[in-house]
């Protein structure tokens, strides 16, 4: 257990680290909030993946895999992979010549400049979705950082968040975009090591991967893709209106504001197809061996080499279990242990950086500077970015108060709301010249409002309404904007002078190759 703190102590320090030296390069709110378009093909596609993945990736997958056999864990991972690939293919290349032109540092800012409004409404309502959504995703990151040191050690719940909020805080507030980006390319090779280890560890301990796949052909609907496995040995279909229901999990990568942060950063927008294809490769491998390891604790479970776990809560902490099974077979398997322990921590912690500062450029740049008109310097700029951010990680740390309620529960509603509000306005403003103003504004308020009547109004009355909330939400922003787009006036000249410019561009990459 001392090589496993140490090794976590080593990671945080390391994660601070890059905060100070990164610290250096913030000149301006635009180097602090966007890293100054600087990043590298490399850095943008697993910073990009690290904010996306959480730890979703490492307990998430694996326990529902565990509980439930290949189903609903197989049809998200497709739609995920299916989602990155295109949001990377659709969105980035397009996102940052457009962002350029229009010299936009935010997602609200990008709204509001592409439809050139003067009166800040649709930045005022992309910036309010973004602090609805985001602080108590934030907040769900560090509940969750706390319930992992709660069960590891033995910590208290409560000193254990904050500590992780500290760091978390520390090492984004110095650094900013570029600590925050170069952090979470270190987490995501630490994401990759921990799934590594715990897929040779566990194939070996468990007799090779035909003992797994033997083990996993005697439960009822287990490898299937249509049938669910149930805790009691049975297994029920998995029907067509749950596939696209849960395939629609992907529309959700068209509005995340902290990964299409990322596109807008890249320094050399003809090398997002590098980014693409070292994401998307990234994506597939990384979700295919999480979910693996679920079959893989399903057969040690069945050996006898970890206890049973029976519920969701208890099955997403199958990688956990594995780590100490692990950390009993000496120095350095210890060590591999502690990488473990650590790559869990890099996932909630590469989310919630990027969260807090893209929460953060929404108060302080968008509604406090562009919705109230405040004028500061450049200096007081950083200096109000940087007490925005801490205080909406108070915030955060506040509403994760209460250890008991659900992680999964709050970053699918905030996936939802941002799919379903800034997805489909963000197609179409790179894909139509004809979508206006009022078409955004009536898309991002129907999609928002959708929602939460589907969540709380709706989906209990099941049946075919138990659908996920961001499948209705995204179709009805979607018309909305189109609906209303046709009914008002063209946009201004000028903003379609900027279209046409923007895409202009865009066709001569695809002329010469570069796409």
């Amino acid at each position: 257990m001392t090589v496993i703190i140490v090794t976590i102590i080593v990671y945080l320090l390391l994660m601070v680290a890059i905060g100070v030296i990164f610290s250096r390069k913030n000149n301006d709110v635009g180097d602090f909030y966007l890293g100054g378009r600087k990043l590298g093909p490399i850095v943008t596609a697993m910073s990009a993946e690290a904010s996306d993945m959480s730890s979703y990736l490492l307990m998430g997958l694996p326990g529902l895999a565990y509980l439930c056999g290949c189903a609903e864990v197989g049809w998200t991972a497709i739609g995920l992979a299916v989602g990155t690939y295109l949001n990377w293919l659709i969105v980035a290349k397009r996102l940052r010549v457009y962002s350029n032109r229009i010299n936009a540092i935010t997602i609200p800012e990008f709204f509001s400049k592409r439809y050139g409004e003067k009166k800040s409404v649709i930045l005022g309502i992309s910036a309010l979705i973004i602090l609805v959504f985001f602080v108590p995703y934030t907040a769900s990151g560090f509940s969750a950082c706390g319930k992992l040191f709660e069960q590891l050690f033995g910590w208290d719940y409560h000193l254990a968040m904050i500590i992780s909020a500290l760091i978390i805080i520390l090492y984004t507030s110095i650094g900013g975009f570029l600590a925050a980006s170069t952090t979470d390319l270190i987490q995501s090779i630490v994401m990759t090591t921990a799934l590594i280890v715990v897929l040779v560890f566990g194939i070996n301990t468990a007799g090779g991967v035909d003992s797994v796949i033997e083990n996993a052909k005697g439960l009822s609907g287990y490898l299937t893709l249509f049938e669910n496995h149930n805790a009691d040995g049975t297994s029920s279909p998995f029907d067509f209106l749950s596939i696209i229901s849960t395939l629609a999990w992907g529309l959700g990568y068209f509005g995340m504001p902290h990964i299409l942060l990322r596109f807008m950063a890249i320094g050399d927008h003809n090398k997002v197809g590098t980014s693409r294809r070292i994401a998307s490769i990234w994506v597939v491998i990384s979700m295919g061996i999480a979910v693996f390891i679920g079959l893989i604790a399903n057969a040690l479970t069945a050996q006898g080499v970890i206890d049973p776990l029976t519920t969701s809560a208890e099955s997403e902490t199958a990688i956990i279990k594995l780590a100490f099974v692990m950390n009993e077979d000496g120095m350095i398997m210890a060590v591999f242990a502690g990488l473990i322990f650590a790559g869990i921590l890099a996932c909630t912690m590469s989310t919630a950086d990027s969260q807090l500062l893209a929460a953060s450029s929404s108060m302080s740049e968008n509604i406090l500077k562009g919705v109230f008109g405040l004028k500061l310097s450049e200096r007081a700029s950083m200096l109000v970015a940087r007490l925005v951010l801490f205080a909406i990680a108070v915030v955060a740390i506040i509403i994760a108060w209460d250890k008991d309620s659900s992680i999964f529960g709050v970053v699918s509603f905030a996936w939802a709301g941002f799919g379903a509000t800034f997805g489909p306005i963000m197609l179409l403003a790179l894909l139509w010249r004809r979508s206006n103003k009022y078409g955004a504004i009536a898309g991002l308020a129907a999609g928002g409002i959708m929602v939460f009547v589907w969540e709380f109004l709706i989906s209990p009355l099941g049946g075919v309404f138990g659908i996920y909330e961001l499948l209705p939400g995204f179709i009805v922003a979607l018309v909305a904007d189109i609906v209303v787009s046709l009914l008002t006036k063209a946009p201004d000249e000028s903003v379609t002078a900027d279209f046409d410019g923007y895409k202009a561009a865009i066709r001569s990459s695809k002329s010469a190759g570069e796409m």
